[in-house]
């Protein structure tokens, strides 16, 4: 679990790519999930991959949904600190906030995409725990829909419904995790994050 005080607070951290500190059972898990999807991958197969009994991975996680909601939930802590960072250093300017945001959620997804990919698996968790994590994803909804609201208000953007729009540009964002290789060496996640900001303010008809 991502503490307060795990958080980078420097300036400019939102940007940066780690190593999110996962256990070698998370990243294990993590790596297994993306490649062969949550329903396919057996407790087994995880355990086999460590180097552990079964067991003595249920020692460390009560079982399958455990594990997927501990990456859900660091993944998603990870991605309101990062966004709450960027926001906070575009100051007040509706149009610095809202590039800042996309920048911040492009890269995350870039940077991180097995983690983020963990995403569309929510529908393996029990509901209790589905809406827990629901919650914590609409606060980052709500971020986007509050700055598109911001800017249509400053009459910098044009736009009919801030809602929708906000849903349609987290979800162009987040199928970054479905084709985005940074191994093929054609784009980097920093470049692709600037061209991620200039469709998304193009959609915004945002008025430099």
């Amino acid at each position: 679990m991502t503490h307060a005080s795990d958080v980078d607070v420097s300036p400019g951290a939102w940007r940066t790519a780690d190593d999110e500190d996962l256990t070698l059972i998370l990243s294990t898990a993590r790596d297994l999930f993306y490649e062969v999807g949550f329903h396919s991958t057996t407790v087994r197969d995880i355990a086999g991959r460590v180097g552990v009994t079964v067991p003595a991975l249920y020692y460390h996680h009560v079982n399958k949904e455990a594990i997927l909601t501990a990456l859900l939930d660091r993944s998603i802590r990870s991605v309101i600190w990062r966004c709450e960072q960027a926001l906070a250093e575009a100051g007040s300017d509706p149009a610095a906030r809202f590039r800042n945001l996309i920048e911040c959620l492009a890269l995350y997804m870039a940077s991180h995409r097995k983690t983020a990919a963990m995403d569309a698996e929510i529908r393996a968790l029990s509901p209790p725990a589905r809406k827990r994590y629901s919650a914590q994803r609409h606060q980052v909804e709500q971020m986007l829909v509050d700055t598109i609201e911001q800017g249509v208000a400053a009459d910098v953007f044009d736009v009919t419904s801030p809602r929708d729009t906000g849903r349609a540009l987290l979800g162009m964002v987040q199928a970054i995790t479905l084709w985005f290789d940074p191994a093929r060496g054609q784009l980097t996640p920093v470049e692709l994050a600037a061209r991620y900001v200039d469709i998304a303010s193009h959609t915004v008809a945002l008025r430099s």
